[in-house]
């Protein structure tokens, strides 16, 4: 099976390589996890291989963005200008309608823009709009189908938060090839960053909870040192 590299070298190696090509991975943890970086260290792995990347938040506004990624020496903007790079700001309200119509105008930027990667950061707001356990359900599988439909590999993040909701439980657990948890935990005084692998559908991966530092560069795991909360 083809794979993407992740950008992060050390989940690499544990993973096979990097995420299979065409698959919905989801990134869950909790606030200052890490969960945006991941998932723009992903997009620049692709842009840096002159992929198409797109970007699509319901929380992020665009300066500012760009600004805190220019912490990384991720300059989007100038992705941006080469065609490569698209970020798109929706409402959770603009995505049910997107879903609804079956695509509509982001399918037309995958299209002119040849994007193969996707980020969708976070669908945590998105979950909100739906109030029962069946409308969440079928929600999820749409947006499913829709990232099928595109043949992108995607990346969705989640705070922690709803993955014991029942939009997680019910349909994104099993619809998704792969989650990954973020940790941020406060251990003797102190806040200790983890990555765990919980799935990874076709691949061989430990289940370990390895350390995950952020430095100037982005994310680095470090698959030898097993963290113990």
């Amino acid at each position: 099976m083809e794979r993407l590299p992740t950008g992060i070298d050390g989940l690499n190696k544990i993973i096979q390589g990097g995420f299979i090509k065409n698959s919905v991975n989801l990134v869950v943890g909790g606030p200052g996890s890490g969960k945006t970086i991941f998932a723009t260290q992903f997009l620049m792995e692709g842009l840096r291989n002159n992929e198409g990347c797109l970007y699509i938040t319901f929380e992020e506004k665009k300066k500012k963005f760009y600004n805190d990624m220019l912490a990384f020496g991720w300059d989007l903007a100038k992705y941006e200008k080469l065609g490569r790079f698209v970020f798109i700001e929706y409402s959770p309200e603009q995505v049910r309608n997107l879903i609804v119509k079956g695509g509509g105008v982001i399918e037309d930027v995958i299209k002119d823009a040849k994007i193969r990667r996707i980020v969708i950061d976070s669908i945590t707001s998105f979950s909100l709009l739906y109030d029962d356990r069946l409308s969440k359900k079928e929600a999820a599988l749409d947006l499913f189908e829709l990232l099928d439909k595109w043949e992108c590999t995607s990346v969705m993040t989640s705070q922690d938060e709803s993955f014991s909701d029942e939009l997680i439980a019910s349909s994104l657990e099993f619809e998704a090839d792969g989650i990954i948890l973020l940790y941020h935990i406060r251990k003797k005084g102190h806040r200790v960053r983890a990555l765990e692998i919980l799935k990874m559908r076709g691949t061989k991966h430990p289940s370990d909870i390895v350390k995950v530092e952020i430095t100037p560069k982005g994310i680095v795991v470090d698959p030898k040192t097993v963290v113990v909360f």
